[in-house]
């Protein structure tokens, strides 16, 4: 099983570890200051408070075993850009660092890391994308130009099948799965009947989904009458 290290532990670096570690991962915690190390006691694998730009104080911690390495750290660019030398000079298989802006980003790829994350950025194109499509409750883009969007089932297809629903037809898109209370049911066939309450996965093309959002919102205030 994967071993990660997260080094910077502020509210993106110890949100990351303690779910990994949720997930029955080892992790190990490091960072400068005391506060955040204490908050992690109990909550991680292991938490160190130690200085992650020493690329010796890493080595003495062992962090060249673990397979992936997180920088977590985000406002102080040289700790982070030092940090990730540091780890990939130690060998680290795979190292994934949070930046803050562009430049801070081609910087971290130059010394090396693997891959570069845009935490701030990232949130705000999803809630973005989101809020493209009305009644939606959250969306994520699968590959540029589709979208898998989370959404209540609109109440103009209780009771009907999918197969009735004819969402592929109508629309281009696809039911990938329905949660229905606590359970999901993945890959729905046709005769799965859409009830109250269920909510809906679909992806689509931003094209085909806004089509599909505006006639539910039309449906909604009459402008549309229901094919029965």
């Amino acid at each position: 099983m994967r071993q990660f290290v997260v080094l910077g532990l502020g509210i993106f670096g110890s949100s990351i570890a303690i779910a990994l570690y949720e997930q029955g991962f080892t992790v190990l915690g490091v960072d400068i200051e005391e506060e955040p190390v204490k908050e992690l006691v109990g909550k991680i694998t292991e938490v160190v408070q130690a200085d992650t730009t020493d690329e010796k104080v890493l080595e003495a911690l062992g962090v060249r075993n673990f397979d992936v390495g997180i920088v977590g750290i985000g406002n102080d660019i040289q700790s982070s850009v030092l940090t990730t030398l540091a780890v990939k000079e130690l060998g680290m298989p795979l190292v994934i660092a949070r930046a803050i802006n562009e430049m801070h980003g081609k910087i971290l790829t130059k010394i090396g890391a693997d891959q570069v994350i845009f935490p701030e950025q990232d949130t705000a194109i999803r809630l973005a994308k989101t809020l493209a499509f009305p009644y939606a409750v959250r969306g994520e883009e699968l590959f540029p130009g589709y979208n898998i969007i989370e959404v209540q089932a609109p109440p103009s297809l209780y009771g009907l099948t999918l197969a009735k629903a004819q969402l592929r037809t109508r629309y281009g898109i696809t039911v990938i799965a329905i949660k229905r209370g606590e359970n999901y049911i993945v890959s729905p066939n046709a005769t799965e009947t859409l009830l109250k309450g269920d909510v809906i996965y679909i992806l689509g093309s931003e094209q085909q989904l806004k089509k599909f959002f505006r006639e539910m919102a039309e449906i909604k205030n009459g402008k549309v009458k229901v094919e029965e």
